[in-house]
């Protein structure tokens, strides 16, 4: 019998997954076995930092919104009031864009903090003037009519 030499599917496809580990150190760029598996775990871990990575640069810029609004301690106001105040007022700023604004210009995100700050202060005053005049209203209703 002739001997029936070995085709190249199976050392085109190790040699694709050896170029992908080419750069990994030691045995995880030499061995088959090896590199196979680094592969697959290389792929892993790229997908699920994928959906790390928005979560992570979500939080950052969070955080830098924050520190600009504590920044101001003249007032008990926190970041989930000014996103919640921002939203109210149909001011819809994503938090990428607070945040590159937090950082090159603090000043102009101060500007719309201390506004929002001023105009949730005129809300809470016109309010409470509602009630006063609402208790006194019901209060007059309640107490009897002399005649």
């Amino acid at each position: 019998m002739t001997r029936i030499r070995r085709g190249y599917i199976a050392r085109r496809r190790r040699k694709k997954i050896r170029l992908f580990t080419s750069s990994f150190r030691g045995a995880h760029s030499r061995l088959t076995r090896t590199f196979t598996q680094q592969k697959i775990r290389a792929l892993v871990s790229s997908h699920r930092d994928r959906d790390r990575k928005k979560r992570d640069f979500r939080s950052l810029w969070i955080a830098r919104i924050s520190a600009v609004i504590s920044g101001n301690r003249e007032s008990s106001y926190c970041y989930s009031l000014f996103i919640h105040d921002l939203h109210n007022r149909q001011l819809i700023i994503n938090r990428k864009i607070l945040a590159q604004i937090a950082i090159s210009n603090r000043n102009c995100l101060s500007m719309i903090f201390n506004e929002i700050i001023n105009r949730r202060r005129v809300e809470k005053i016109r309010r409470n003037h509602l009630r006063n005049n609402l208790n006194f209203l019901v209060s007059r209703e309640k107490t009897p009519i002399k005649q």
